[in-house]
Protein backbone atom coordinates (compact mmCIF):
# COMPACT_ATOMS: atom_id res chain seq x y z
CA UNK A 1 0.00 0.00 0.00
CA UNK A 2 1.52 3.29 -1.11
CA UNK A 3 1.70 6.33 1.62
CA UNK A 4 -0.72 8.40 -0.20
CA UNK A 5 -3.28 5.12 0.65
CA UNK A 6 -2.25 5.02 4.24
CA UNK A 7 -3.24 8.26 4.52
CA UNK A 8 -5.91 8.47 2.85
CA UNK A 9 -7.37 5.67 4.67
CA UNK A 10 -6.42 7.03 8.28
CA UNK A 11 -8.12 10.50 7.16
CA UNK A 12 -11.30 8.21 6.23
CA UNK A 13 -11.25 6.39 9.67
CA UNK A 14 -10.29 9.63 11.20
CA UNK A 15 -13.80 11.27 9.65
CA UNK A 16 -16.04 8.00 10.37
CA UNK A 17 -14.72 7.48 14.14
CA UNK A 18 -16.38 10.19 15.61
CA UNK A 19 -19.64 10.35 13.61
CA UNK A 20 -20.20 6.11 14.64
CA UNK A 21 -19.15 6.99 18.34
CA UNK A 22 -21.80 9.56 17.54
CA UNK A 23 -24.59 7.46 16.65
CA UNK A 24 -23.60 4.78 19.23
CA UNK A 25 -24.17 7.27 22.18
CA UNK A 26 -27.46 8.80 20.91
CA UNK A 27 -30.25 7.91 23.19
CA UNK A 28 -33.18 6.16 21.78
CA UNK A 29 -36.15 8.32 22.20
CA UNK A 30 -38.95 5.80 20.57
CA UNK A 31 -41.32 4.84 23.59
CA UNK A 32 -44.01 2.42 23.21
CA UNK A 33 -47.36 2.65 21.31
CA UNK A 34 -49.98 2.36 24.15
CA UNK A 35 -52.74 -0.24 23.54
CA UNK A 36 -55.15 0.65 20.53
CA UNK A 37 -59.12 -0.96 20.90
CA UNK A 38 -61.35 -1.00 17.91
CA UNK A 39 -63.71 2.40 17.22
CA UNK A 40 -67.14 1.49 18.59
CA UNK A 41 -70.53 2.67 16.82
CA UNK A 42 -73.00 3.44 18.69
CA UNK A 43 -76.35 3.77 18.21
CA UNK A 44 -78.84 6.62 18.19
CA UNK A 45 -80.74 6.76 21.65
CA UNK A 46 -84.16 5.80 21.45
CA UNK A 47 -85.85 4.24 23.68
CA UNK A 48 -89.94 2.15 23.92
CA UNK A 49 -91.39 1.34 27.40
CA UNK A 50 -91.07 -2.87 28.63
CA UNK A 51 -94.36 -3.88 30.33
CA UNK A 52 -95.04 -7.45 29.66
CA UNK A 53 -97.08 -8.97 32.52
CA UNK A 54 -94.20 -8.46 35.45
CA UNK A 55 -94.83 -6.31 38.55
CA UNK A 56 -92.88 -3.51 37.21
CA UNK A 57 -92.62 -1.76 33.69
CA UNK A 58 -89.41 0.46 32.36
CA UNK A 59 -88.33 2.18 29.55
CA UNK A 60 -85.37 0.44 27.68
CA UNK A 61 -83.19 1.39 24.86
CA UNK A 62 -84.77 0.06 21.25
CA UNK A 63 -81.07 -1.14 20.62
CA UNK A 64 -81.12 -3.74 23.78
CA UNK A 65 -83.67 -6.78 23.82
CA UNK A 66 -85.06 -8.46 27.04
CA UNK A 67 -85.22 -12.31 27.71
CA UNK A 68 -85.88 -14.76 30.45
CA UNK A 69 -82.96 -15.50 33.06
CA UNK A 70 -82.69 -19.31 32.29
CA UNK A 71 -79.85 -19.91 34.79
CA UNK A 72 -80.52 -22.16 37.49
CA UNK A 73 -82.49 -21.14 40.48
CA UNK A 74 -84.25 -18.58 38.28
CA UNK A 75 -87.60 -17.00 39.78
CA UNK A 76 -90.23 -15.76 37.52
CA UNK A 77 -89.78 -12.48 36.19
CA UNK A 78 -85.95 -12.64 36.53
CA UNK A 79 -85.14 -10.83 33.17
CA UNK A 80 -81.99 -9.54 31.25
CA UNK A 81 -81.56 -6.40 29.41
CA UNK A 82 -79.07 -7.70 26.74
CA UNK A 83 -76.90 -5.59 24.79
CA UNK A 84 -75.59 -8.12 22.09
CA UNK A 85 -73.57 -5.34 19.93
CA UNK A 86 -71.41 -4.53 23.08
CA UNK A 87 -71.55 -8.40 24.42
CA UNK A 88 -73.24 -6.71 27.81
CA UNK A 89 -75.98 -7.94 30.11
CA UNK A 90 -77.94 -6.12 32.52
CA UNK A 91 -79.62 -8.82 35.03
CA UNK A 92 -82.78 -8.28 36.72
CA UNK A 93 -83.77 -10.11 39.43
CA UNK A 94 -87.18 -9.45 41.26
CA UNK A 95 -88.39 -10.70 44.83
CA UNK A 96 -92.11 -10.05 46.57
CA UNK A 97 -91.28 -8.81 50.16
CA UNK A 98 -95.48 -9.21 51.09
CA UNK A 99 -95.02 -6.51 54.47
CA UNK A 100 -92.37 -8.77 55.55
CA UNK A 101 -89.38 -6.41 57.17
CA UNK A 102 -86.68 -9.22 57.56
CA UNK A 103 -86.89 -10.37 54.03
CA UNK A 104 -86.62 -6.83 52.85
CA UNK A 105 -83.61 -6.40 55.46
CA UNK A 106 -81.81 -9.27 53.97
CA UNK A 107 -82.46 -8.76 50.50
CA UNK A 108 -80.89 -5.31 51.17
CA UNK A 109 -77.73 -6.88 52.71
CA UNK A 110 -77.27 -9.68 49.91
CA UNK A 111 -77.22 -6.83 47.55
CA UNK A 112 -74.65 -4.52 49.20
CA UNK A 113 -72.99 -8.12 49.69
CA UNK A 114 -72.81 -8.92 46.20
CA UNK A 115 -70.96 -5.39 45.39
CA UNK A 116 -68.48 -5.67 47.67
CA UNK A 117 -67.39 -9.07 47.05
CA UNK A 118 -65.69 -6.78 43.74
CA UNK A 119 -63.63 -5.62 46.25
CA UNK A 120 -60.26 -7.68 45.52
CA UNK A 121 -60.28 -6.24 41.70
CA UNK A 122 -62.23 -2.00 42.20
CA UNK A 123 -60.43 0.84 42.85
CA UNK A 124 -63.81 2.56 44.25
CA UNK A 125 -67.13 1.58 44.86
CA UNK A 126 -69.56 4.43 45.42
CA UNK A 127 -72.89 4.52 46.43
CA UNK A 128 -75.55 6.86 45.46
CA UNK A 129 -79.24 6.71 47.21
CA UNK A 130 -82.18 6.49 44.60
CA UNK A 131 -85.27 8.05 46.02
CA UNK A 132 -88.73 8.72 43.44
CA UNK A 133 -91.51 9.04 46.54
CA UNK A 134 -93.94 9.92 43.81
CA UNK A 135 -93.43 7.15 42.72
CA UNK A 136 -92.36 4.88 46.04
CA UNK A 137 -89.09 3.73 44.11
CA UNK A 138 -86.53 3.90 46.26
CA UNK A 139 -82.82 1.93 46.10
CA UNK A 140 -79.03 2.43 45.94
CA UNK A 141 -76.79 2.89 43.06
CA UNK A 142 -73.28 1.18 43.35
CA UNK A 143 -70.34 2.44 40.67
CA UNK A 144 -67.62 -0.28 40.76
CA UNK A 145 -64.54 1.27 39.45
CA UNK A 146 -62.04 -0.87 38.57
CA UNK A 147 -61.21 -3.93 36.59
CA UNK A 148 -64.09 -5.77 38.39
CA UNK A 149 -66.91 -8.53 36.85
CA UNK A 150 -69.13 -5.61 36.91
CA UNK A 151 -68.88 -2.65 37.03
CA UNK A 152 -72.50 -1.06 38.08
CA UNK A 153 -75.26 -2.49 40.25
CA UNK A 154 -78.26 -0.91 41.95
CA UNK A 155 -81.48 -2.08 43.23
CA UNK A 156 -85.11 -0.44 43.57
CA UNK A 157 -87.83 -1.55 46.08
CA UNK A 158 -91.01 0.43 47.53
CA UNK A 159 -90.23 -1.13 51.24
CA UNK A 160 -93.45 -3.19 51.52
CA UNK A 161 -94.17 -5.38 48.53
CA UNK A 162 -91.62 -5.18 45.52
CA UNK A 163 -87.60 -5.27 45.43
CA UNK A 164 -85.58 -5.47 42.36
CA UNK A 165 -82.07 -5.96 42.14
CA UNK A 166 -79.65 -5.31 38.81
CA UNK A 167 -76.20 -5.97 38.10
CA UNK A 168 -74.11 -5.12 34.63
CA UNK A 169 -71.94 -7.73 33.35
CA UNK A 170 -69.97 -7.94 30.17
CA UNK A 171 -68.82 -11.24 28.48
CA UNK A 172 -65.39 -10.33 28.24
CA UNK A 173 -62.18 -9.91 29.96
CA UNK A 174 -63.07 -6.71 32.68
CA UNK A 175 -60.69 -3.96 31.51
CA UNK A 176 -62.27 -1.27 32.51
CA UNK A 177 -59.76 1.37 29.83
CA UNK A 178 -61.56 -0.88 26.81
CA UNK A 179 -65.03 -0.39 27.85
CA UNK A 180 -65.31 2.77 29.69
CA UNK A 181 -67.39 4.57 26.36
CA UNK A 182 -69.38 1.60 26.43
CA UNK A 183 -70.28 1.60 30.29
CA UNK A 184 -70.73 5.41 29.49
CA UNK A 185 -72.98 4.43 26.99
CA UNK A 186 -75.08 2.05 28.86
CA UNK A 187 -75.36 4.09 31.85
CA UNK A 188 -76.92 6.84 30.73
CA UNK A 189 -80.06 4.11 29.42
CA UNK A 190 -79.80 2.75 33.31
CA UNK A 191 -80.57 6.39 34.44
CA UNK A 192 -83.14 6.35 31.89
CA UNK A 193 -84.90 3.29 33.15
CA UNK A 194 -84.40 3.97 36.87
CA UNK A 195 -86.20 8.03 35.74
CA UNK A 196 -89.45 5.98 33.93
CA UNK A 197 -89.10 2.92 36.61
CA UNK A 198 -92.99 1.67 38.03
CA UNK A 199 -94.35 -0.66 40.29
CA UNK A 200 -97.61 -2.45 39.42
Amino acid sequence: MGFKNIISARVGLFLILPFALFSACKENTSTPKPRGYHRIEFPKKAYKHFDEGCKYSFDIPVYAKITTDNAAGAQPCWLNVEYPQFNGKLHLSYHSINNDKQKFNALVEDSRSLVFKHTIKATAIDESVIRNAERKVYGTYYTIDGNAASSMQFYLTDSTHHFLRAALYFRTEPRLDSIQPVLDFIKQDVDVMIKTFKWK
